[in-house]
């Protein structure tokens, strides 16, 4: 089980309709065809995207920069934070990362996709997460052409879209940050408080979690640092780069990690895209800690198997290393 599918709550569904649309994409950009799209407003604020109602988008992927940005230019590989809004040629929307959260304070930030550039995303297709790189951090690109140009093959034939529909998403490069895939906090590890769970550095391997025996886990979110960075102070709507494990309280096998999955992932933090455990241990930690965090069922996945799946009534154990944020 993967960290960007099953720490996600279902309040992302602001602006992870597109999931629905697709599972992967893959193609090749043109940038050499006319746009069919016109586009109002700054990098920063929240696009208008206007089409005309006889545009034919164009059958390759048509990519524009908008306006260029002063920061560093995108590498493959670099964790971005993103703004956009994406729709069809005919109006319907594709979601949008201005869609304020359902039941969000107000001031709160708002949920933006956070992943690699040039990678697979939950919000975005990997043709637009391709496009990303070699923009700089505070551009605004567009890019358009048909789903087939765009999705191919991986069109999800549910999502009611058909291959020649025209798609159109603008996305602001919000920041974006290169970060060690092998990276771990360094630094002397604390010993476990009491009826707290004990980790085992096992290097570049997911860590080993063991469970006090004969404890009950607490009934709310608890959280111990282990080792204590020096970076940044994490805060609300960052994305957050990290290593983690997590197991079950009740059997202690372990269920994730992002050693699995070739090392350190990133997501954003303090928006309700992940498990509320984590929003409320992680956030105002520091770049650089180990934290140790044991998370209810009511912070985790519920009580609902429907909708916790096999992690529903469970108390979760992570580890989680601070590499850094974007």
């Amino acid at each position: 089980m993967k960290l960007t599918k099953n720490t996600r709550r279902a309040a992302a569904a602001a602006i992870a309709v597109p999931v629905l649309l697709f599972t992967a994409a893959c193609g090749s950009d043109d940038d050499s065809a006319s746009s069919v799209a016109s586009v109002e407003g700054k990098a920063g604020e929240q696009p208008k995207i206007k089409v005309d109602k006889d545009a034919k988008a164009p059958d390759k992927a048509v990519v524009k920069t908008l306006s260029k940005g002063k920061g560093a230019t995108v590498a493959k590989g670099d964790f971005v934070r993103l703004d956009f809004v994406g729709q069809t040629t005919k109006g319907r929307s594709l979601g949008s990362s201005w869609t304020k959260t359902p039941g969000a304070k107000a001031g709160a930030p708002r949920m933006q996709p956070v992943g690699e550039a040039g990678t697979a995303s939950q919000q975005l297709p990997t043709k637009v997460m391709q496009s990303v790189v070699g923009q700089k951090v505070g551009s605004r690109f567009e890019i358009e052409g048909t789903a087939k140009a765009l999705i191919g093959d991986q069109l999800n034939p549910q999502a009611g879209v058909k291959p020649g529909d025209g798609l159109v998403w603008v996305v602001d490069v919000v920041a974006a940050k290169k970060a060690e895939k092998k990276g771990m906090a360094k630094g002397e590890q604390a010993s476990p408080e009491a009826g707290m769970p004990e980790v085992k550095d096992n290097g570049q391997k997911a860590a080993t979690i063991t469970v006090p025996k004969g404890q009950k886990p607490p009934k709310e979110t608890k959280d111990q640092v282990l080792i204590k960075g020096d970076g940044p102070k994490v805060k609300a709507g960052q994305g957050l780069i990290a290593q983690y494990t997590g197991v079950s309280w009740e059997d202690g096998k372990k269920f994730d990690s992002s050693w699995d999955h070739g090392g350190a992932t990133a997501f954003q933090i303090g928006t309700n895209s992940v498990v509320k455990g984590w929003d409320k241990a992680l956030v105002g930690k520091h770049v650089g800690d180990r934290v140790t965090i044991v998370v209810p069922p009511e912070d985790g996945y519920g009580t609902n198997p429907q909708q916790g799946g096999q992690l529903a009534n469970k108390t979760l154990v992570f580890s989680v290393d601070i590499l850094g944020t974007v």
